[in-house]
């Protein structure tokens, strides 16, 4: 696998991350969920309807901030903040998706409550260069 597809793989899931979560467009959101998606995560139904439903559900104020993002062949993993969804402290996600023929189309999560820096037994924010206030 060469670096290209690797960078056109991460260019995608970033892309696809922005129009679900962030600009809400389910549309649009589509040509880049397979129909057939697999979804491995314990807090979302199955399949890219179980997705879209979920994003549906929460209020307008989620927002997704991407970080860190690897490839590796069709795999795409990415390090980022779930905020505004509703609940009292966000989320920082591994999310991991696996692409084929130019969709997404099989993802696993990690997903753990994002710490204030007096909570932080490191002392260092789990996402980002500085703690969120």
């Amino acid at each position: 696998m060469n670096r290209t597809v690797e960078a056109k793989n991460k260019a995608l899931v970033l892309e696809a991350f922005d129009t679900l979560f962030n600009k809400r467009d389910y549309g649009a959101a589509e040509r880049f969920w397979s129909p057939n998606y697999i979804q491995h995560s314990a807090h979302i139904e199955p399949g890219r309807e179980g997705l879209f439903n979920l994003i549906k559900s929460m209020p307008p104020t989620l927002k997704y901030e991407s970080g860190t993002i690897v490839a590796d062949g069709d795999f795409v993993m990415v390090h980022g903040r779930f905020s505004g969804f509703g609940q009292p402290v966000n989320w920082i996600a591994a999310d991991i998706v696996r692409i084929a023929n130019g969709v997404l189309v099989e993802h696993w999560d990690v997903i753990e409550d994002e710490v204030s820096k007096q909570e932080s037994k490191s002392g260092r924010p789990m996402f980002g260069a500085e703690f969120t206030k």
